[in-house]
């Protein structure tokens, strides 16, 4: 880290994501690097990692693109600034996250009672 900025590789490494994919996330605007070197590397700063990780979390909740920079732009804000309209639409968001989680959890079930089905299969 240099005067608090992240080279996209650093950024990439500490939130678990590939380069390929911090640079599609900038592509479609979910998220910008803070500054650019002089040679133009991208620098990323602390801001910028906690926005990429919540980002990575919702991936797997299957939300739009649109969804997720909806989603960002409410969570940048303090819950006091937002309108009844906008705590309702984070409601809606809560509630498909849950659905989502849920039906994670049936799929992981299922899975690991395979994975028992080959295990027992093997040791037996």
């Amino acid at each position: 880290m240099v005067d608090g900025h992240m080279q996209i590789g650093e950024v990439a490494e500490r939130c678990g994501l590939s380069l390929r994919t911090i640079r599609y996330y900038e592509e479609v605007g979910l998220v910008a690097p803070s500054a650019r070197s002089q040679g133009g590397f991208r620098l990323y700063t602390e801001a910028d990692l906690r926005r990429l990780t919540v980002i990575k979390r919702m991936k797997p909740l299957g939300l739009q693109l649109e969804e997720m920079r909806e989603l960002l732009e409410l969570l940048s804000r303090e819950p006091t600034e937002l309108t009844a309209r906008e705590r309702e639409r984070l409601r809606d968001f809560q509630g498909k996250a849950d659905e989502q989680c849920d039906r994670l959890r049936t799929r992981l079930r299922t899975a690991e009672e395979f994975a028992d089905t080959l295990h027992d299969r093997l040791s037996g």
